[in-house]
């Protein structure tokens, strides 16, 4: 993409009205940024280039910032740790290794998103910090007293546990993209929740940060199965299963659930794709969860706005969560039935 000069500038802000000079690159009456459909174009382009390549591009992004506004700070962040990545040999999207590949699409899946699964192992660290927030740690015990009461600890304990894991994928996801988020906040018998300080830039970075929470909460799931099978304690089972289902409810893509991220950065044919696969996984489990998040998915293919350049690379995860998804919901649990 080719460097846009700063002195294509509007000569009217699209957003209060005001005059513009030439060469303004923001609103002097409101502050709004003049070039926000370019930088979006531009921040879209270098999420999705590596190297040299996206170092151009957030740099031509620079040039179509404010110096020394927060927008600036956050990309010469990246610039610079770009910069300070060791290199390494350049591998073909495509070039999945046998042994992944020997597992069809979870094998394509993990390989796709190694970067996030990386980063949530070598994460572990900051994901604990969050249960040193006294208002988390608070919360969490209330929850688990409320579901100790109706399950017992052990299982009360992993529940809340994977419900934590889920959250935290997307306060990780939000400190990638350079956004401050609360600590996860519990509310007994409804889940958890954390608070975004800023609105994402783009819809890619709000499906990125959308679909961060599922496939954290997919990988606490996946610790529960292969417990399960070490351990044949039909405790670990039940957690899987449970987890996978709540992972499944918050893809429901309507109101403030994760599923109404993801779908954000989707074109209207990847949303049919989607929905498609959804109904596939109705029809392998006979979850009914599975038949809202199709309704949500027609909700949002019949009357919500799509970008015409899809997320190729999202739409891959999605598909990937619910595939794997769809599998841990047919774990049986020995002795107990389905949860």
């Amino acid at each position: 993409m080719l460097p846009v000069s700063p002195t294509e500038s509007a000569t009217v802000c699209d957003g209060c009205g005001a005059a513009l000079a030439v060469t303004a690159l923001a609103c002097s009456q409101c502050d709004r940024i003049v070039h926000r459909t370019r930088l979006e174009s531009l921040a879209r382009a270098a999420t999705e280039a590596s190297g040299e390549d996206a170092i151009r591009l957030w740099t031509d992004a620079l040039t179509l910032l404010p110096e020394g506004s927060r927008q600036s700070r956050v990309i010469r962040e990246k610039v610079a740790a770009l910069r300070d990545a060791p290199t390494a040999p350049a591998v073909p999207a495509s070039a999945t290794p046998k042994w992944l590949g020997g597992l069809g699409a979870l094998g394509v899946f993990l390989w796709k998103f190694k970067a996030l699964l990386v980063l949530l192992l070598s994460k572990a660290k900051l994901v604990l910090l969050g249960l040193t927030k006294w208002k988390t740690a608070l919360s969490m015990l209330l929850s688990l007293g409320v579901y100790w009461a109706a399950w017992g600890w052990p299982f009360a304990l992993g529940f809340v546990l994977s419900i934590y894991v889920h959250e935290m994928g997307h306060v990780l996801a939000l400190q990638h993209f350079g956004y401050p988020a609360s600590a996860p906040m519990f509310v007994p018998g409804v889940g958890a929740f954390i608070r975004m300080r800023e609105v994402p830039r783009t819809p890619l970075e709000d499906a990125r940060i959308g679909l961060a929470g599922p496939v954290a909460g997919l990988v606490a799931a996946l610790a529960c199965f292969v417990a399960f099978h070490v351990t044949g304690a039909a405790i670990f089972a039940a957690l899987a299963r449970v987890g996978a289902w709540i992972n499944v409810f918050n893809l429901i893509p309507i109101w403030q659930l994760d599923g109404a991220r993801a779908f954000h950065g989707l074109s209207r044919a990847q949303r049919l794709v989607a929905a498609g696969a959804v109904v596939v996984a109705y029809l392998a489990t006979s979850e009914t969860m599975f038949l809202l998040v199709a309704a949500g998915a027609v909700y949002r293919i019949v009357a919500t706005a799509a970008p015409q350049e899809g997320d190729g690379r999202g739409l891959l995860g999605l598909l990937g969560v619910l595939t794997v998804l769809s599998a841990l919901l047919t774990v049986p649990v020995p002795g107990v039935g389905t949860p």
